[in-house]
């Protein structure tokens, strides 16, 4: 019986023993159970709480570009104002008077609410008391968000002829053996050989191309632009291309005079301490630039003659005097080139060379109030090398001469000349020498022979010639006279900032360099 009880009790331990386990496993697992809910809930939560902060990142980050980008109009439409303001207040761009700055220009939309505001800062570039061009900065705020305002900047100003590298008001050949950097337009037809990387232009839909041009046959119905040269995917001509006025792209000469004498700039007069400058091929002013940002200038009262053919007449040998002789002038003064007004005017025929500090603009004219009577219109003489202190921008020259600029029989025979170059009536180029016949060079007192051709012509900027250039003269192919090769180079720096008073090419003022700050 003892024995029964006992395992009878054994029975009950083994099962309060397998229930006690039974129980704790339940238990158990049902901790699990929550512990995993929790952390699924966690996770779902950091996913949601991630994705809720990705969707409102994502919509201020949407509401600051819709703010940037209505900035960025409201800040045009700052630009637009401001042009609008100058075109109807002309006084700004003539006198420099009337400028508002810094003006506040508010922004709507058709229904009259407010889209937000431009605060436009306007800057005039004076010369000789002169607007050249107006600096303008809009910056725009949007009312949507105005932590993201954004600022743009544009110069307002006539285009220049610093724009190309060549303007010209006849018809012209370009040698296969040169090289052309910048745009070309010519007013008459264009023979182009030579390379091109840029436009060129002609506003003729055919032309008269002779073996002059170096059409051969000479063609009647020739293309506006023609050749051989390899950028002719470059070339435009006809009535889509407009034409460049030549009488009106030089202001008034008698107006520049008066800025000359009166604003701060240098004059060179007719008459200089009882001599006559003016008014003769045989005298005039020598200007050698100093990299100081001066001037020696130096009265020429001794010339020496040499017969040569014009590339406006070639049937026609003419005496030139534009080699000065030994002894042949004066020490005058050295200036001080202003930077307020950096204009030298010259009643008289004018040599030039050296190197250049700052922005300078030389003008050679006789004007009508001259003791001639204005009959005499002065050329100006490359003399010798041209160059620049700097190529950034900050230096350059304009040489604007009412006949021609002429490039001498005793030029360098590597010439580099830097500059914008205008021959208002005349042409730009060096005349044709020989050494034969009657009209032979002069040998005595200096033998002037080894003159007649030269190597290399580097031209850096820009030519306007109303008539044909010439630089290089030719019979049957070889070398008779002149510069045998080289290449032409636009100042593209110069296009946007040149030198004051340089002609323009168009009467209407518009934007430039218009980029975001």
């Amino acid at each position: 019986m003892k024995n029964k009880r006992n395992h009878r009790g054994a029975v009950k331990v083994r099962r309060a023993f397998s229930d006690s386990r039974k129980l704790k496993a339940g238990s158990y697992s049902r901790g699990v159970t929550i512990l995993l809910v929790i952390a699924f809930m966690g996770v779902f939560a950091l996913i949601m709480s991630s994705i809720t902060g990705y969707v409102f990142q994502q919509s201020r980050y949407g509401r600051a570009l819709y703010g940037r980008e209505q900035a960025l109009h409201i800040a045009e439409a700052g630009l637009e104002y401001y042009r609008w303001f100058l075109a109807h207040n002309p006084s700004i761009m003539t006198a420099g008077v009337g400028v508002v700055s810094p003006y506040t220009y508010t922004v709507t939309d058709p229904e009259g609410s407010t889209q937000g505001s431009s605060v436009v800062t306007a800057t005039a570039n004076l010369q000789c008391g002169v607007p050249q061009w107006i600096d303008l900065s809009s910056k725009g705020t949007a009312d949507a968000n105005p932590l993201f305002p954004r600022t743009l900047s544009a110069r307002y100003m006539r285009p220049s002829v610093a724009g190309y590298s060549t303007v010209l008001n006849a018809n012209t050949a370009f040698s296969s053996t040169g090289t052309s950097t910048g745009p070309i337009h010519g007013n008459g037809g264009i023979h182009m050989d030579g390379y091109n990387d840029s436009d060129v232009t002609s506003p003729l839909s055919s032309w008269n191309c002779t073996t002059s041009y170096g059409c051969n046959p000479a063609s009647t119905t020739a293309s506006g632009v023609l050749g051989s040269g390899a950028g002719y995917a470059l070339w435009r001509w006809g009535a889509t291309v407009p034409n460049i006025s030549f009488p009106n792209m030089v202001p008034n000469y008698g107006t520049l005079k008066s800025y000359a004498q009166s604003n701060g700039g240098i004059y060179l007069p007719y008459t200089l301490s009882g001599n006559t400058v003016g008014g003769s091929d045989l005298r005039g002013y020598h200007l050698i630039f100093q990299s100081n940002g001066t001037v020696n200038v130096y009265r020429v009262f001794t010339t020496v003659a040499a017969d040569s053919k014009h590339p406006d007449d070639t049937s026609t040998w003419v005496t030139d005097n534009h080699i000065i002789a030994s002894g042949g002038e004066v020490f005058v003064n050295n200036y001080a080139i202003p930077s307020g007004c950096g204009l030298i005017y010259s009643e008289a025929k004018t040599w030039i060379e050296g190197t250049i500090a700052g922005k300078v603009t030389i003008v050679a004219a006789d004007e009508v109030s001259a003791p001639d009577g204005g009959a005499y219109a002065p050329d100006i003489i490359l003399a010798n090398n041209i160059t620049y202190t700097t190529t950034d921008g900050s230096v350059g020259l304009t040489a604007v001469a009412e006949r021609s600029v002429v490039i001498p029989l005793n030029s360098p025979d590597v010439l580099t000349i830097r500059g914008i170059f205008v021959a208002q009536t005349g042409y730009f180029g060096r005349n044709r020498y020989t050494n034969s016949g009657d009209h032979k060079v002069p040998t005595s007192p200096v033998d002037y022979s080894s003159y007649v051709t030269r190597s290399t012509l580097n031209r850096f900027g820009t030519v306007v010639s109303t008539l044909r250039p010439a630089t290089k003269w030719t019979s049957g192919g070889s070398l008779v006279s002149g510069y045998n090769a080289g290449g032409t180079w636009y100042d593209r720096v110069l296009a946007f900032s040149p030198p004051p008073f340089t002609p323009t090419v168009s009467t209407d003022y518009k934007f430039t360099l218009w980029r975001e700050e």
